[in-house]
């Protein structure tokens, strides 16, 4: 399983930016898809994830600026952010929840990353 980020970038403050993520390989079913961010000297956190069927879940820190949006269809997840701010810059990763095959467990797969800088 393979999970390819794109649309990382600079942007002033008050612009906008938006991610997408294609997962690929051999994969039988999704479950959560998600956005993960981690800033120089800090731990990785939670930006926003949806689970298959259900509503979206966000970090506090981007509710009302950024919106998750997934298709399943294509094993797609997007993040359109808006309202960017100086500390939102770090570098953002796609995570999804995989099954590779019928009656495997679920595993975690990441993306490899893209640089999200916004300058004040």
């Amino acid at each position: 399983v393979r999970l390819v980020e794109s649309g990382g970038g600079l942007v002033q403050a008050g612009g906008s930016l938006r991610l997408s993520c294609e997962a690929s390989g051999s994969i039988f079913s999704i479950n959560t898809m998600g956005w993960y961010r981690q800033a120089p000297g800090k731990q990785r956190e939670l930006v926003a994830t949806v689970a298959s069927g259900s509503t979206p879940n966000y970090a506090d820190s981007v509710k009302g600026r950024f919106t998750i949006s997934r298709d399943n269809a294509k094993n797609t997840v997007d993040l359109q952010m808006n309202s960017l701010k100086p500390e939102d810059t770090a570098v953002y990763y796609c995570q999804a929840t995989v099954k590779v095959r019928w009656g495997m467990p679920s595993y975690n797969y990441w993306g490899q990353g893209t640089q999200v800088t916004v300058s004040s």
